[in-house]
């Protein structure tokens, strides 16, 4: 049976709100974690409120389409943002390796919402487009300053690794 470009949207809207789960959990167990990186622990907190924006955004899409989120997406992407964090946790560059992931996860969000603002235009759920356009700036913006503090973040480590 084909699907109609509005089932496609919804799918996305599921997917990207199991991925905003993913953040929120991740940003959650990486800022109890930054008390040694100030400016990273700031804009943590800084995108974790902007993240339960995003959610609630997603789930307004969804709602207007009459639908609502997975509970097994969110439930497994949860999952996997707590174990990705386990890992990170027992590393002695932890800093780095999440400062890396945080990098590519952005862009991943950043791709996602562009996809997504694509399938709502082709849904014809146009009124979606404002609210999915703010969750991509703002996903820009961090995605920015995490590609803009590597350097930074590094230097700091390597400061404290080697004192």
């Amino acid at each position: 049976m084909a699907q109609t470009a509005k089932d496609i949207y919804i799918v996305g809207l599921r997917n990207a709100h199991a991925m905003e789960v993913q953040a929120r959990e991740l940003m959650e167990r990486q800022s109890e974690r930054t008390d040694d990186y100030p400016d990273v622990k700031l804009m943590l907190t800084k995108h974790l409120t902007e993240t339960k924006d995003q959610l609630a955004r997603l789930e307004r899409c969804l709602t207007a389409c009459g639908e609502g989120s997975s509970s097994l997406k969110d439930t497994a992407q949860s999952l996997v943002a707590n174990v990705t964090a386990l890992f990170h946790s027992a590393a002695d560059d932890e800093i780095l390796k999440n400062t890396f992931a945080n990098n590519a996860f952005e862009n991943f969000e950043i791709a996602a919402y562009k996809s997504l603002i694509t399938l709502a235009e082709a849904a014809g759920c146009n009124g979606d487009t404002q609210l999915l356009k703010m969750s991509l700036a703002e996903e820009q913006k961090m995605a920015d300053w995490v590609d803009a503090n590597v350097e930074k973040v590094t230097t700091a480590y390597l400061r404290r690794a080697t004192l």
